[in-house]
């Protein structure tokens, strides 16, 4: 993967601002986080710019599919998922959640899925806030410099 692709994954999986999630009951009165279909469009448009994004939607059976279709260099690439009409706003809702389950296959709002992002209070754990993850992220690559020259080291003596 070329510098440029890790660069767009790394800002797509960033989480967002505690402030930005949003709560409701799920199966067995569990409680679910989840963003808001603008704070995907808000992330797309940050990345992508306005014009290096778009959406179209069709009906397979009785789900709204979104197929969500991002330029990367000179490539458009598409990742599609669907959802059925919710429970409030049907139709509207339906077409929320397909961009909001097509924009988790690029990798937004996936950590909301993680069971260890948030505890029963709905506190985040550290990686799962933006400064938490940048902070991850560094270290990571710091212990990937370090092996590195540790590596060059052992193969100089070798």
């Amino acid at each position: 993967m070329n510098q440029q692709c890790k660069d767009i994954e790394r800002e797509l999986k960033k989480p967002f601002p505690v402030i930005k999630i949003k709560w409701r009951k799920g199966g067995g009165n569990k409680d679910l986080a989840y963003i808001d279909a603008r704070d995907v469009m808000d992330r797309l448009d940050a990345i992508f710019g306005i014009a290096g994004w778009q959406v179209a939607y069709e009906f397979i059976g009785s789900r709204m599919m979104c197929n969500l279709t991002c330029r990367i260099g000179e490539e458009w690439i598409t990742k599609c998922d669907g959802a059925d009409d919710t429970q409030i706003e049907s139709e509207k809702g339906g077409i929320s959640s397909a961009l909001k389950r097509s924009a988790v296959l690029w990798g937004i709002g996936r950590y909301l899925y993680h069971p260890k992002a948030f505890d029963k209070d709905k506190n985040p754990a550290l990686w799962a806030t933006p400064e938490g993850y940048d902070e991850l992220l560094e270290e990571r690559a710091k212990a990937s410099v370090t092996k590195l020259h540790t590596t060059e080291k052992i193969d100089a003596l070798v």
